[in-house]
């Protein structure tokens, strides 16, 4: 019992993070769109939080989508660069 398990557990780290990183690229992804995604993290006020969900709540949306379209809007791809 005192022997240490090489099994691999949920929580290890990958031996190569660059590799795990670029792998993503190639796992299947769906919902919203058929490319790849990736998790933004911001923080905001305890205060601008509920109002952004209130106003998603209000429209009908997720706040995901609320905002995925907002930065659509602001940051339209640029000439040359594909969406």
């Amino acid at each position: 019992m005192n022997e240490r398990s090489t099994r691999r557990r949920f929580t290890a780290r990958p031996a190569d993070p660059d590799q795990w990183i670029k792998a993503a690229d190639s796992a299947p992804r769906a919902p919203f769109t058929a490319a790849f995604t990736a998790r933004l993290t911001i923080d905001v006020t305890p205060e601008l939080r509920g109002r952004i969900k209130i106003a998603a709540f209000g429209r009908g949306v997720t706040v995901a989508d609320m905002l995925r379209e907002l930065l659509e809007r602001e940051f339209p791809p640029t000439e040359g660069q594909s969406s």
